[in-house]
């Protein structure tokens, strides 16, 4: 790659690196996956950097990239989760935690608990604010398929908050 393109694509990395991890963050529920996801995104993107014309699609590239990474790994087999005998001890909550950072974080539990496409489609949906059209191309899918996957996505959301939605409904 010449110095110039390196430049371009330091200067969108740099730009963007935060934004891409937050929303790999959502998808994952996890910083660390989600620094690997983010990572993978961008090597995905240098390595088409000199192909790429349109560089006005290059968010909509990444956040593709990102939603596949993640869909990757959770097919495989040593990131599938493990049943222990016991359960470790959960810290008690701190009483002090503000009602918006309480809420996220049953949020953040509940979407782990999604399956992950219609993880990703919520994430896009609701959390980057795109429209189906634009989540029918970041995940390479239909429109039909958006639609459906974000009416059983947040039907299997309401089934996993449970008793949790009301008390948020009922919140001041």
């Amino acid at each position: 790659m010449e110095e110039r393109e390196e430049q371009d694509f330091a200067e969108y990395f740099a730009a963007r690196r935060e934004a891409v991890r937050r929303t790999a963050y959502m998808l994952c529920g996890d910083w660390h996956r989600a620094d690997d996801l983010a990572q993978t995104a961008f090597v995905a993107l240098h390595r088409r950097w000199r192909k790429i014309r349109d560089r006005g699609a290059l968010d909509a590239y990444v956040r593709r990239s990102v939603v596949r990474a993640m869909i990757d790994e959770t097919r495989r087999p040593w990131r599938r989760e493990r049943g222990v005998d016991q359960v470790p001890e959960v810290p008690a909550a701190d009483r002090e935690v503000g009602d918006a950072v309480a809420t996220r974080s049953t949020l953040l539990e509940a979407l782990a608990q999604v399956p992950p496409r219609q993880r990703a489609v919520l994430v896009l949906r609701f959390l980057e604010g795109l429209d189906v059209a634009a989540t029918a191309a970041a995940m390479k899918c239909s429109e039909g398929t958006v639609k459906s996957q974000t009416a059983r996505g947040l039907t299997a959301l309401r089934e996993v908050l449970g008793d949790a939605l009301d008390d948020l409904r009922s919140a001041p």
